[in-house]
């Protein structure tokens, strides 16, 4: 099957990787995500996916916690290997080499974790992955996490820069806003930069 993912393909994040040339790497997980699952009720275990996952920080501390339903998915074999070196304890089953776009949607998820993945696809698949979201997640789920509100310039690969009113755009059709303002507790240098979305599916 062909990857949505134009040229940044499975190859081209793998170079990165390599190269390290992975300056969106925050080394752990960034404190708007820490403080918005500190408030989950684990009891619920809810459903949880994590697309474009990277090194996946995120999953590695909702499995500390106790989440036992937590999905990453990412394009490259090396940011999964990561997460299974430092957590030997997480579900191997629940770490998914593949294109977000071609997730099946047969058992929906409760929430999906936005962190650094819309910023590294082709603009032109906005459309497409806000669409995407809506059919991964059950009726009422949530779409939450952090998009960068800020302008890269004419940059030729990732990460891509954009305004709140073009994504709102966006995620209009599938989703009520709960939460769409700048974060208050971003990392030092991403302060000012990052919107903190917090969404419904309708």
């Amino acid at each position: 099957m062909k990857s949505f993912f134009s040229d940044f393909d499975a190859a081209y994040w793998r170079e990165r990787y390599v190269a390290g040339r992975d300056g969106w790497d925050a080394h752990g997980i960034t404190p708007p995500l820490r403080a918005y699952f500190d408030q989950l009720d684990v009891s619920q275990q809810p459903r949880i996916l994590i697309p474009g996952a990277g090194r996946a920080y995120e999953a590695e501390y909702l499995h500390q916690m106790g989440f036992e339903h937590v999905f990453v998915a990412d394009l490259a074999p090396e940011p999964l290997a990561d997460l299974a070196a430092r957590a030997p304890t997480f579900p191997k089953e629940h770490l998914l080499l593949a294109d977000f776009f071609a997730l099946p949607n047969e058992q929906p998820y409760d929430l999906i974790v936005e962190q650094t993945f819309f910023c590294a696809l082709n603009p032109v698949l906005r459309p497409a992955y806000a669409k995407q979201c809506a059919a991964l997640l059950r009726p009422g789920g949530t779409l939450m996490g952090l998009l960068f509100d800020t302008d890269f310039g004419p940059v030729q690969e990732p990460p891509f820069g954009g305004s709140k009113a073009e994504y709102r755009a966006y995620f209009a059709p599938y989703f009520n806003f709960r939460h769409f303002e700048t974060a208050t507790n971003s990392l030092k240098p991403r302060q000012g930069r990052e919107l903190f979305i917090c969404l419904k599916k309708k």
